[in-house]
């Protein structure tokens, strides 16, 4: 649907000969359009994860899967932003943005290097990183664990083992012990819902490639199966997820342990699903996709961390491709403004919890688009709060380009680029743009 708030930022975002305003006009135009602020408190922040901009994470099990002969990545993380030394500079571009929120990930690969070894000096680590936030103004979100996992926990087939609920557990009762009192948000787990069912809805041919990476680790590494936490290929998805579940339950529990007025949650993807025509499979593909973990939310979390960038039209046998003219990402997939909103309103009806958008933004070398989408989604997004549901934050993915798993550096969701010789950053004009809407509370 196609709404006046819609319309308007839209028609905003581009002039009679398509040209950008500035970020701080745009979003004083749309404020003034919408007259939409958001309640005193709202976080507004960017984020990263720790393998996607740390670099040289050796001991993760993705630094084996993107060295085998033949692997499917399409290049190494390798020094990724540098951001493991480069941390208080990117607080400095979250501060300078006028975001008060900024949402990084433990490594759990660097603090628990082997089985039963942590670090001190990696919890020191994190621990100034919070610190850093806490100097600046900014709330620091802090997710256990976005993805990556140690090489030895895949070794030993990752979240296949029965053992890997309470290992996560341990780690987090560890992390929690030294970090928990400076967080201001815990997430457990990253877009677990996708864990042994993305694969189904990818061609064949990169399912295979993935198997057989896998595989060539499991080899080198002498194990019988190596089950990385990003994987394609899941061979007993149903077991894998059933682990992840319990250890999101038990890494609650250990968080909450330590202390109890911390608020955790977990983080979900979500398309903004539609459904058109007779018998549509929408309600199906929302279960199947979401409906497990959104009631294990409801019964664990104090609020749903909600990750949306598209819509998908459901009608009675599958997808439909994305209407001609639409905005289409690097992907070829459609960008929509309304998928936020949707996305969101969804979650709320399912769980009742509090809402807090973890993760949105585009992938696109193309700024433009970028600089659109932020004021469109966030009006809309402001609507939908206006009617009842309890959103808390927006946090934009991401703050700056970086290692996009399988696709290396190609895909581009940062509101900075770096150098990959000199690592400096730039800020985009979308920084702009989301910082003016943040400074004034306002979209």
């Amino acid at each position: 649907m196609i709404n006046r708030r819609s319309l308007i930022t839209s028609a905003l975002a581009t002039g009679a000969a398509g040209a950008l305003l500035p970020g701080h006009a745009l979003a004083d135009a749309v404020a003034e359009a919408t007259g939409a602020s958001f309640p005193d408190g709202f976080l507004w922040g960017a984020a990263t994860a720790a393998h996607q901009v740390e670099g040289n994470n050796l001991n993760a099990d993705l630094w084996v899967i993107e060295n085998v002969p033949n692997t499917i990545f399409a290049e190494r993380s390798g020094d990724a932003t540098n951001s493991f030394d480069l941390w208080p500079v990117d607080l400095d571009l979250v501060k300078s943005m006028g975001l008060n929120t900024y949402r990084f990930s433990l490594e759990w690969a660097r603090i628990e290097p082997d089985k039963g070894h942590f670090s001190r000096a990696m919890l020191d680590h994190y621990k100034a990183m919070i610190e850093g936030c806490r100097a600046r103004g900014l709330k620091p979100v802090v997710t256990f664990n976005h993805f990556t996992t140690p090489r030895w926990f895949a070794a030993q087939g990752g979240w296949h083992n029965p053992e890997s609920p309470l290992l996560f557990a341990r780690f987090c009762d560890r992390a929690a012990k030294h970090l928990a009192s400076g967080i201001a948000l815990a997430l457990t787990l990253n877009e677990p819902n996708l864990a042994g069912l993305i694969g189904e809805i990818l061609p064949p041919q990169l399912l295979a490639g993935d198997r057989a990476t896998q595989e060539a680790a499991a080899k080198q590494l002498g194990v019988p199966k190596y089950s990385p936490g990003v994987a394609l290929y899941v061979p007993e998805a149903k077991t894998y997820r059933a682990n992840m579940m319990e250890a999101h339950r038990r890494g609650v529990a250990a968080i909450k342990a330590v202390r109890s007025d911390l608020e955790v949650g977990v983080s979900l993807a979500l398309l903004d699903d539609q459904a058109v025509g007779k018998n549509s499979i929408r309600d199906r593909m929302r279960e199947r996709y979401y409906g497990e973990w959104l009631r294990l939310a409801a019964e664990t979390c104090d609020f749903i961390g909600v990750q949306n960038y598209e819509r998908k039209i459901w009608d009675d046998k599958g997808s439909l491709p994305p209407p001609a003219g639409a905005r289409l990402n690097t992907a070829g997939a459609e960008v929509w403004a309304g998928s936020l909103a949707g996305a969101v309103r969804y979650a709320w009806e399912a769980t009742k919890l509090p809402v807090y958008v973890t993760e949105h933004g585009v992938n696109s070398d193309d700024d433009a688009l970028r600089q659109w989408l932020i004021p469109a989604a966030l009006a809309d997004l402001k609507r939908v709060m206006d009617e009842g549901v309890p959103v808390r934050g927006y946090i934009h993915w991401s703050l700056i380009d970086n290692f996009e798993w399988g696709f290396g550096y190609r895909y581009r969701f940062g509101l900075h680029s770096f150098d990959r010789e000199t690592f400096k950053r730039t800020a985009k004009p979308s920084a702009r743009v989301l910082g003016a809407i943040a400074r004034r509370n306002a979209v």
